[in-house]
């Protein structure tokens, strides 16, 4: 019966997490790429010197400047500081990126 029970609470936890993956939000969204300890403070030179000694990258969004960590820092290793549009997708408040692409207007709106 124990065995049956941990067997039963394994699968349910399993499908609760795949339940999870296919709730995440898909879309693209306009802001910048900055790190962790400025966050919505971006700074592009102080974003490429935080983010070089080890600090997380996240995501400014314009919209409303809520702050995403980035769980693939990877794909936007070279636009650390930029203004970007990204398309990927948002779960448990993180951000992975498919692609992005440079905005045309670079300065920081504050």
């Amino acid at each position: 019966m124990r065995k049956a029970v941990a067997v039963f609470a394994v699968v349910l936890a399993l499908s609760f997490g795949a339940l999870a993956k296919s709730r995440a939000k898909k879309g693209s969204w306009e802001g910048w790429i900055s790190d962790a300890k400025c966050g919505a403070k971006v700074d592009a030179d102080c974003a490429k010197k935080c983010i070089g000694g080890g600090e997380a990258m996240v995501f400014v969004n314009d919209k409303d400047k809520s702050v995403l960590p980035v769980t693939n820092p990877d794909v936007m290793k070279d636009h650390v500081g930029h203004h970007v549009k990204v398309k990927g997708s948002v779960a448990d408040g993180k951000l992975t990126i498919a692609s992005a692409s440079m905005m045309k207007d670079q300065t920081i709106k504050k």
